[in-house]
């Protein structure tokens, strides 16, 4: 990954974070984006100062000029692109019936249309250079969660969308990596939407259990080095995944009898 150009979107903190500093450590030249300028501008600076090379520019992804802007950000700075991580998402956390539609508009907005301008505006250059594009998914781009219907569905969307990109450059040298990460200790469950459209607050799970942001990043870092297709992490990530194969329905009361059991559930 040495003297590749990587571009970052949600880099501001959590496992975008985590990802910068990881391809800067690796000799990558890193180009973050986010909606948050001061902590993209700290995140730079850590970098900098621990001798890498990174630059940054204030990105909201459901905002096409925004995602181009990134791009050729990117472009001017180090001359192409190599590698375009798909990062930037949010969630939510209400039953569809409670739900205002503008929330699963807005993580729509968001995680899938940011994706999709992101790899509109990135393909031409990283096609030149045969290089990888990924979206960051997560365990609710395989299985529905109950409560997350929009960051489901952007999820899945992302997954089809990726696939198809795969299957149309099969000869083009363009690879393309989905990663579905478990349960992860990041800020997302705290910025997480309710049906009104506010965010969430403290998380309703337990971080300290989790996989850590920074081992997400290795993990990822990993598979676009040996050029993947897809990883799942975390045991109740992968379990997730074979228990839906073959027992789709238990998983179903599985899952619902889990997701009951978060503080302030809504489900009675």
């Amino acid at each position: 990954m040495k003297d590749k150009v990587v571009i970052i979107t949600g880099a501001s903190s959590g496992i975008g974070k985590a990802l910068a500093n990881k391809f800067a450590s690796e000799g990558s030249k890193v180009i973050i984006g986010a909606r948050n300028v001061e902590s993209l501008r700290k995140v730079a600076k850590n970098i900098r100062d621990n001798g890498g090379e990174a630059d940054f520019l204030r990105c909201d992804v459901s905002n096409e000029t925004d995602c181009r802007n990134l791009i050729l950000k990117a472009v001017d700075t180090y001359g192409g692109i190599d590698i375009l991580i798909n990062n930037a998402g949010i969630s939510m956390r209400a039953l569809f019936a409670d739900l205002d539609l503008k929330v699963i508009k807005h993580l729509m907005d968001t995680n899938f249309w940011g994706t999709v301008y992101c790899t509109k505006h990135a393909l031409p250059y990283i096609l030149k250079n045969k290089g990888s594009i990924v979206g960051v998914s997560s365990v609710a781009g395989l299985k529905g969660l109950p409560g997350r219907t929009g960051y489901s569905a952007s999820k899945f969307a992302i997954n089809g969308f990726m696939e198809t990109l795969r299957t149309e450059n099969i000869k083009n040298g363009l690879h393309v990596l989905m990663a579905f990460p478990g349960f992860t200790s990041s800020n997302i469950r705290n910025s997480a939407l309710s049906a009104d459209g506010s965010q969430q607050g403290e998380s309703p799970r337990q971080e300290s259990k989790m996989m850590s942001a920074e081992n997400v990043a290795v993990h990822i870092y990993k598979a676009i080095a040996g050029r993947k297709n897809r990883i799942v992490l975390t045991a109740e990530g992968k379990l997730i995944f074979w228990i839906n194969k073959f027992f789709p329905a238990c998983l179903d009361a599985l899952i619902y009898k889990s997701m009951a059991k978060e503080p302030d559930s809504p489900f009675k």
